[in-house]
């Protein structure tokens, strides 16, 4: 079975176990798959928790660290809290001895002396003698015991978690962002592939107080909103599997090391020169539409895509597989129909699309051309007209022969072709209009 099928197969598992949870399973795998942060947006109940916490417990060997925030919860419970052994002069932390294989033999040959009713002979001492070798080099140095917390975890689920305290969340800011903690002037390394976190609501940006909250939410890559199950026949489903004791059983699983893999193909996917000008379309019209998209997020967009790709078994990125940006480019939920349309409209058939572009434009300078020849007083007026008009037509054949040159199929082709068609038809239009001789496009793109 291929790392590919691996992860197709959990993700249906998981979609077995919930209902109508298919857009937030594949975006737990593009998480994952990316190392990117998944942010899931809905009220209490959806089973937002669920699907998480089903999705990563068929990943073994992922060491996972899940926590309900509240302003209570303090940065130890997250991120562990100090060994006072390591503050006592002469002393050793237990991590540090956990770790030493010496020590740890010589405890073990110690253990199974005095299990078998042996003499301990110099083993006691030759304990001591190593522990105070260890306490030369680690006594009076501040260490946290990140033992079960966020700095050994793979996997990071936060529930609730814009409810914690200023201090948490200043922390939790570094660690998704960075993936670092510093606690006593000490930098800790955070492993964590993913965080997952989840809340029934967005915050107040506007309010100063919940101004803070900002940046983390930033920081959460994809957005996912989920709905309460709307359809019947699905909601008895859940319920029979529920009552049958068959909800939660695992039939799918892969790796924590299979996933490092994963993530390895993943960003092997190439990505084309093609496919990066369409983002970057789709970047443009987002913001021309007021959908606010920032250069960090527009430049790191092509890791979702790549995963998207990968998920859909392509060998490269295809426009088709911009649609997942569909959770990544919005930051208002109110945004997010119109980050759809866009995608929809540009990706699903991009050619299509940059044709109709073309094609207005040529239909606008055709009434700007015709206007202005109405209102000239003198053909030397109706010559200047043509020849703006000329200009604009040149400048869209240009745009027109790019299109011919990034055709990838017949279909593609053919509506480059039928554009050039209407552009000569337009400049055939004009040229009569004033009785002047036309000349085809290409003859006039070479003359400039």
């Amino acid at each position: 079975m291929t790392l590919r099928s691996k992860m197709l197969s959990v993700c249906a598992d998981v979609n077995d176990q919930v209902a109508e949870r298919e857009e937030l399973v594949e975006l737990i795998a593009i998480a994952l798959l990316t190392r990117k942060n998944l942010f899931l947006l809905g009220a209490p109940g959806q089973a937002k928790s669920y699907a998480i916490n089903a999705f990563r417990s068929r990943i073994t060997g992922a060491r996972q660290f899940e926590r309900l925030l509240s302003k209570q919860t303090d940065e130890e419970q997250l991120f562990g809290r100090i060994d006072l052994s390591s503050l006592i002069p002469g002393s050793v932390p237990q991590d540090v001895l956990e770790k030493n294989p010496q020590y740890q033999e010589m405890c073990g040959r110690l253990k199974a002396r005095l299990a078998n009713g042996q003499s301990a002979g110099d083993l006691p001492e030759q304990i001591e003698r190593q522990r105070k070798a260890l306490s030369e080099l680690y006594s009076g140095e501040p260490k946290v015991n990140t033992a079960g917390k966020i700095p050994e975890a793979d996997i990071v689920f936060l529930d609730e978690c814009f409810k914690a305290n200023d201090g948490v969340l200043n922390s939790l800011l570094t660690a998704l962002n960075e993936r670092k903690y510093t606690n006593e002037g000490r930098t800790y390394p955070i492993p964590t592939i993913s965080f997952f976190a989840a809340s029934n609501e967005i915050p107040n940006f506007a309010d100063p107080q919940e101004k803070i909250l900002e940046a983390l939410y930033d920081r959460l890559d994809l957005k996912v909103v989920t709905e309460n199950i709307s359809d019947r026949a699905k909601r008895l489903a859940i319920l029979r599997d529920k009552q049958t004791g068959r909800a939660g059983q695992i039939a799918a699983s892969f790796t924590l090391e299979e996933l490092k893999e994963m993530q390895k193909e993943v960003s092997d996917i190439p990505v084309s020169d093609s496919v990066n000008e369409l983002a970057d379309d789709i970047l443009c019209e987002l913001r021309k539409g007021g959908v606010p998209v920032s250069d960090r997020k527009y430049l790191n967009y092509y890791l979702i895509a790549q995963a998207k790709a990968w998920l859909s078994g392509h060998t490269a990125v295809e426009p088709i597989d911009l649609l997942a940006l569909k959770n990544y480019l919005w930051q208002k939920p109110g945004d997010r129909a119109v980050v759809e349309a866009t995608l929809n409209r540009m990706c699903v058939n991009p050619m299509q699309d940059k044709v109709n572009s073309i094609q207005a434009m040529a239909l606008e300078a055709l009434n700007d051309f015709d206007d202005a020849r109405e209102s000239a007083s003198k053909p030397s007026g109706e010559a200047r007209a043509l020849q703006k008009f000329r200009g604009e037509l040149v400048r869209l054949y240009g745009m027109q022969q790019d299109l011919v040159n990034a055709a990838q199929s017949d279909s593609e082709r053919a509506l480059a072709d039928s554009l050039l068609e209407d552009l000569e038809q337009s400049n055939r239009q004009a040229s009569q209009s004033v009785n002047f001789t036309c000349m085809p496009l290409n003859e006039l793109a070479a003359m400039q």
